[in-house]
């Protein structure tokens, strides 16, 4: 059947009472599987009425990771009233003003929605090791996002051998002085062995490192605490020398990031068969953006995204 030949009358109890008193992510997920559409087919029914949006937008908004920018997504709102057969304005009602919130800043998805497995619990028990909240939302998010830049280096033997990251940050607030970096190996890394090296606007402070999943958390301390509004640079280098054949790269976002670019470095006698730029919604999950890569002539591939998070975003590699 059409979405949208069902009158708002016929609404189950449960989505007419999120319209009603819920919040906007509770009522679009309600909505969505009531007229059992999946992301994929509601992205095709929006583009018909002339609205393009992606995937991972659509399941940030119905898991309430991220919620609609007013005026901006006014339109698409009401696309998808229109697309569902829910009353006009129904939706919009729900997102609130802007200034509802504090500017750019939603809260932070935790490592469980993310992570899957024990690996969630296994990386906040490290970052409360590190003096953050046992529940890990808070840890970072004094610090908006503005860049992240990651570069790795892949050797002729398909092994990592470099990974650099300069971050551009702003103070939600002020007092931050730290920021608690998250490393996970691929299966097979040597965790005790990798070393982390700071380069500009920070110096490493306590370690934690968990073994048996290849994951360190590392402190890393700026000269003073900033004050809010202000603009910080940081960068530093890890060193993994674990000779594991390099799978991909992915970030976890935990908050939404404006600028994400992922640049890999392969030596030119030593191509990869394929690479793809994906977004994941959670580490288990299929990707909801795919998009396969080219490398120029000098090996490098460059990964670019706008916006995203919160999720995982990053370069998958396959080698013959």
């Amino acid at each position: 059947m059409e979405p949208g030949r069902r009158g708002a009358g016929e609404l189950p109890p449960e989505l007419g009472e999120a319209l009603r008193s819920g919040e906007f992510h509770q009522a679009l997920r309600l909505a969505i599987a009531h007229r059992g559409l999946s992301l994929a087919r509601l992205r095709a029914h929006l583009a018909l009425r002339g609205v393009h949006i992606g995937q991972s937008t659509l399941s940030y908004w119905q898991r309430g990771l991220r919620q609609p920018e007013v005026p901006k997504a006014l339109p698409a709102v009401r696309a998808l009233e229109s697309v569902l057969q829910l009353p006009a304005d129904s939706l919009v009602v729900l997102i609130g003003p802007r200034t509802a919130r504090p500017r750019g800043h939603q809260a932070a998805a935790s490592f469980h929605d993310l992570r899957s497995g024990e690996m969630g619990a296994i990386v906040e028990q490290l970052m409360s090791d590190l003096g953050a909240p046992p529940t890990s939302r808070q840890s970072n998010s004094d610090l908006e996002m503005l860049s992240v830049h990651d570069q790795i280096t892949i050797d002729e033997q398909q092994h990592q051998v470099k990974f650099r990251t300069r971050l551009v940050t702003r103070a939600r607030r002020h007092g931050p002085d730290r920021y608690v970096a998250v490393y996970n190996g691929d299966p097979g890394c040597r965790i005790d062995d990798v070393e982390l090296i700071t380069a500009e606007g920070c110096r490493v402070g306590r370690i934690r490192r968990h073994p048996a999943r290849e994951t360190m958390a590392t402190e890393l301390l700026f000269d003073r605490k900033l004050a809010e509004g202000e603009i910080h640079v940081f960068c530093f280098e890890i060193h993994d020398n674990s000779a594991v054949t390099f799978p991909g790269y992915y970030r976890m976002l935990r908050d939404q990031c404006a600028s994400y670019l992922l640049q890999l470095q392969f030596a030119p006698t030593a191509m990869p068969a394929r690479i793809t730029r994906e977004v994941r919604a959670r580490d288990d999950a299929l990707p909801v953006e795919a998009e396969e890569l080219p490398c120029d002539t000098g090996g490098v591939t460059s990964g670019y995204f706008r916006d995203t998070g919160p999720g995982l975003a990053g370069i998958a590699v396959e080698w013959n």
